[in-house]
């Protein structure tokens, strides 16, 4: 693989969770398999009083704790840290800008760098238009010896008026080829296998359509609750902090048509006009078609679990939602009529996330089964844990008769010997130092997912009858959220931790 060009990367929030749960273990993993640059040198900018020492320390415990190299993996640490440098700073400040960027040249100079710098900003996002706008009066913005890139995590925005306003002032500052959206999701070896399994395999694509597909459902679910980003997710709910982004991006890979090619605009033009396609929910119908939850106290294997509104940072008469179901449909030519479903909460009772494609049943029944419901066939295409492909259709059992029986034929990427998946954080940051945008937002992409989640939160704000359903926490949410499933007899898929089995008792 590629070598990236020698670098600097600046973090803002480096003393932050992101910055040492995902930020230098990925960056670790990258300089294990010999693909960082030559020359880089990692700035941590933080507001907490630190020496590069603590710093230092701080980095290494990181990558012990939480990289994804384990025992005799973990080697040349301290070499790793030895590349990494603390500047404290307040954001607030434009001094502190003029500071860094004296820094920055300053190690440029002496370690022979050059001029290619990233900025991350691993920070709240109430600070991203900030930190741009003082890079910028700072000179840090322009490309004149080298490259600049920008990174923002998401949420871009609280709504589709600030998603683009913020665009507006980036754009003031810097090109849109200079800003890397990411979505952690995006970077995942399975959600990239979707493009692979559509399109490199003649047996699914003739069947990706309304002719062939009879609904189509996306999960992502959360054992955990809000942990200690209680008042964050207050202010956020699983709306903005799941659905607009992570979902519907999935949606776009799934719905797509295929690209002229692997360049990164004309993967990204294929799924705006997907989110152009989207069919506009009114403020009058989201009570129909979407449903919102909030998880209660229960206890889970024989241990009390605390409800939302008693977690720490939330308002005990919050109405954030820490689950949203809805149904929605694609007006164009290969998606006609043919539902689409995406789910998400929190304290459900396993982590996973997955896409099920549900086919159409056979148009005539000969045979009939003898345990439980006719059903049609499912590709799953499990994106975490256990991750893989699952194709379910029915064989004959053995013996007189044709007694049918549904079974299972998977492909688990565990089972690839010697072969090693990276982190999501791992391939998007070293994608960034190429410049490949595959896998990141544009402007466009996200200002139309912005509009089309805008009635629901503007119905959600305007209408209190709106319910918001209790559930109790380690169950699939709100038993409302079924009646979204359009047909008799037909519900969610319950998956379990381990891809191939949904039955009674699993794997958790």
């Amino acid at each position: 693989m590629e070598k990236p060009s020698n670098l600097i990367l600046v973090i803002f929030g480096a003393t932050g969770d992101l910055t040492s749960r995902k930020l230098i273990p990925a960056l670790y993993s990258l300089r294990m398999q010999g693909l960082m640059p030559e020359k880089c040198t990692l700035i941590g900018a933080g507001r907490t009083d630190k020496t590069v020492e603590e710093f230092r320390k701080d980095m290494e415990k990181a990558v012990r704790d939480f990289s994804d190299e384990k025992g005799a993996g973990l080697i040349n640490i301290p070499e790793f840290v030895s590349c990494i440098e603390y500047h404290r700073m307040d954001f607030l400040s434009q001094e502190g800008y003029e500071n860094l960027r004296q820094v920055i040249e300053k190690i440029s100079l002496e370690r022979g760098i050059g001029g290619n710098v990233i900025f991350y900003m691993a920070t709240p996002p109430s600070l991203y238009e900030t930190i741009s706008t003082n890079l910028s009066k700072a000179g840090l913005g322009i490309q004149k010896d080298g490259f600049r890139r920008f990174i923002i995590e998401k949420p871009f925005g609280y709504d589709f008026e600030s998603a683009q306003k913020l665009n507006k002032t980036l754009h003031e500052l810097v090109r849109e080829d200079q800003i890397f959206r990411i979505d952690h999701y995006l970077g995942k070896e399975t959600v990239q296998n979707l493009l692979v399994t559509r399109f490199a395999n003649g047996i699914f694509e003739p069947l990706w359509n309304r002719n062939y597909v009879h609904r189509i459902e996306i999960t992502s679910a959360e054992s955990i609750g809000v942990e200690n980003r209680g008042s964050y997710y207050d202010a956020s709910g699983a709306l903005r902090d799941m659905v607009q982004n992570h979902l519907l991006q999935m949606v776009g890979l799934v719905a797509m048509e295929p690209p002229s090619s692997l360049d990164p605009d004309a993967i990204r033009n294929e799924v705006l006009k997907v989110f152009q396609s989207l069919q506009p929910i009114s403020e009058e119908d989201v009570e129909k078609q979407v449903i919102r939850g909030q998880y209660t106290p229960s206890k889970i294997r024989g241990e009390c679990v605390t409800g939302y509104r008693y977690e720490k940072g939330v308002d005990v008469r919050s109405r954030t939602e820490t689950y949203v179901a809805m149904r929605f449909y694609i007006n164009n030519w290969r998606w006609g009529g043919v539902p689409f479903y995406v789910r998400t909460g929190k304290r459900l009772p396993t982590r996973v996330t997955e896409v099920v494609i549900h086919f159409k049943q056979t148009p005539h029944h000969l045979f009939q089964r003898v345990v439980g419901k006719l059903a049609g066939n499912q590709l799953v295409i499990r994106i975490q844990p256990d991750e893989g492909i699952l194709l379910k259709f029915d064989m004959k059992e053995p013996g007189a008769g044709f007694n049918v029986k549904n079974v299972n034929m998977d492909f688990h990427y565990k089972d690839l010997a010697n072969i090693r998946v990276p982190s999501a954080y791992e391939r998007l940051i070293y994608d960034v130092m190429l410049g490949d945008s595959t896998l990141f937002s544009r402007d466009d992409e996200v200002e139309t997912a912005w509009k089309f989640i805008e009635p629901i939160q503007k119905a959600w704000k305007n209408n209190p009858a709106i319910k918001i359903y209790g559930y109790p926490a380690g169950t699939w949410g709100p038993e409302p959220s079924n009646s979204l499933i359009e047909g008799e007899g037909l519900e969610w898929r319950y998956p379990c931790k381990n891809m191939a089995d949904e039955e009674l008792y699993c794997e958790l």
